[in-house]
């Protein structure tokens, strides 16, 4: 017999998660626009841009906060997944350049450098920044062992170039993108060791980078809160 596909059934329950999946989906996709822009943004102009009450948004986010964190742990979990499915690829230049630029075009730093410090992490998000910590230290240590790297370049350095590529943003997406690839194309030639093949170093010389080398944590700053000292 065909099932049945009325609300009183099993069909109708699926029907009304689908409906939740997509309204949570346009809220999460309307929040990152409207976060991006103005992280002082009320959750009203996120619901207006969704599409969607604001009894809908609260239901899955009972506060501004809730919406935020939700958007910078999204990122993070991005991060992880990313560096984890480059682990296993052999060439250790090509695993640190796909991860790069795969977070680079996902947008992940752009929510750390305009929501960091505009709610309080959980105890999750703070396992998962050390997780993610560990899995960037992995690739660079392996394109280190591999001669392919500059020893002077350090983990936390990786944030900088991360964080110039998030500064690059013109009003189409595609063309922001093609820019983004473009800018961290020329920093990864100029870490790269000479001579690594697809970094377009060409040279034998190497000079050293200028000033001294970002501190572990010093880079956390914004996720500190108002009236918070020392380093996260």
């Amino acid at each position: 017999m065909p099932k049945q596909t009325d609300d009183s059934g099993s069909a109708g329950l699926a029907g009304r998660r689908g409906r939740a999946a997509r309204n949570d989906a346009a809220i999460l996709d309307a929040a990152r626009e409207v976060f991006l822009a103005d992280p002082k943004a009320p959750v009203a102009a996120v619901a207006e841009r969704a599409g969607v009450g604001m009894s809908a948004l609260y239901r899955r986010y009972p506060g501004k906060e809730d919406l935020l964190r939700r958007l910078c742990h999204d990122g993070l979990r991005r991060w992880i997944e990313e560096a984890e499915a480059v682990e296993a690829e052999p060439d250790a230049w090509k695993a640190l350049v796909v991860f790069l630029e795969r977070i680079v075009d996902a947008d992940v730093h752009s929510l750390t450098v305009h929501l960091a410090g505009t709610f309080t992490p959980t105890e999750e998000m703070g396992r998962d920044a050390r997780r993610a910590a560990e899995l960037m230290g992995r690739l660079v240590e392996r394109a280190y062992a591999a001669g392919l790297l500059r020893r002077d370049l350090v983990v936390d350095d990786i944030g900088l170039v991360l964080e110039g590529c998030a500064a690059v943003r013109v009003p189409d997406a595609e063309r922001t993108r093609e820019l983004r690839r473009r800018f961290l194309s020329m920093v990864l030639a100029g870490v790269a060791r000479a001579g690594v093949a697809g970094a377009g170093v060409t040279g034998t010389g190497e000079a050293a980078l200028p000033g001294p080398a970002p501190e572990p944590g010093e880079l956390n700053w914004r996720w500190r809160r108002p009236g918070q000292s020392g380093r996260v």
